[in-house]
């Protein structure tokens, strides 16, 4: 298993970054419009429906996510930092700050089918806007918050293993501890003071690091969340189009918290604007 994770990681990754770096932005979109399409299957299955409703959902995802893309792509032609799209991050940000938290401390399987594909263009739309523009503002900028959840998953990983005892949500993670979580702030402290001082001049000190801790907090609660809907589906991956590493919902349960969050600070605090 791990020698496939590590294969699996060792093609896509750099298909990734080329693909982040060099592809025109049509392109770029065409690319983040499939991986949503191909997320919200995902989610299909996770959410149990009827053959008619999946295909109900793809559609108005394509549909939707498409049409949202275009306008975007649009106005940040413009002004890269435009604020066509904050509603829908600030959306988001309701979304994993207040109906996610009360669902993970009172877990309750969700049959309704209009909420279940509501939940799913909340976790997925957003995302993938906030992946186009924070791309068209700076690949490094959007490497960089990336980079935060990759750090704090890492972290997180080693320090539970090495220091883990207290449980941070058995009944939905059984191997998260509050000691991982720990693990997890510090490195991403660490990281931030490494950016500011190294890539801002000293600038965004006070207002970057808070923004970092921040995300890495949404990013344990959009794991935390997929795998109480997995736990909730009988399933241990959202699919398997990546071997050894699951579904692109498994690989983007982080991201899809904590990106719309990133893009809607930089807009707000007006992050590495000329």
């Amino acid at each position: 298993m791990l020698k496939t994770r590590i294969l699996t990681a060792a093609v896509v990754l750099p298909l990734f970054l080329l693909a982040l770096l060099y592809l025109q932005n049509i392109f770029w979109a065409a690319l983040l419009l499939v991986l949503a399409v191909t997320g919200s299957r995902e989610w299909c299955n996770l959410a149990g429906f009827s053959v008619r409703n999946t295909v109900l959902f793809m559609i108005l995802t394509t549909l939707v996510g498409g049409e949202l893309l275009f306008l975007l792509s649009e106005a940040v032609e413009i002004n890269a930092y435009t604020s066509a799209m904050v509603w829908v991050y600030v959306l988001s940000a309701l979304f994993w700050s207040s109906y996610v938290p009360f669902q993970l401390k009172h877990p309750c399987k969700i049959t309704n089918t209009p909420a279940l594909m509501l939940i799913g263009w909340l976790i997925l739309i957003p995302a993938t806007l906030a992946l186009y523009q924070l791309r068209a503002i700076s690949p490094v900028l959007l490497l960089g918050f990336m980079g935060t959840i990759w750090i704090s998953d890492t972290a997180a990983y080693f320090t539970g293993r090495a220091f883990g005892k207290r449980k941070l949500a058995y009944h939905i993670s059984p191997g998260k501890t509050w000691e991982g979580v720990a693990g997890a702030v510090l490195a991403v402290v660490i990281y931030g003071v490494v950016w500011v001082f190294v890539f801002a001049d000293g600038a965004y000190m006070v207002t970057l690091i808070p923004l970092l801790i921040i995300l890495t907090v949404l990013g344990i609660m959009g794991d935390l969340f997929e795998s109480l809907i997995k736990r909730q589906a009988g399933v241990k991956d959202s699919g398997n189009i990546l071997p050894g590493h699951g579904g692109i919902l498994d690989r983007i349960d982080a991201l899809t918290a904590a990106l719309p969050v990133a893009i809607l600070a930089v807009q707000v605090f007006n992050f590495f604007q000329p």
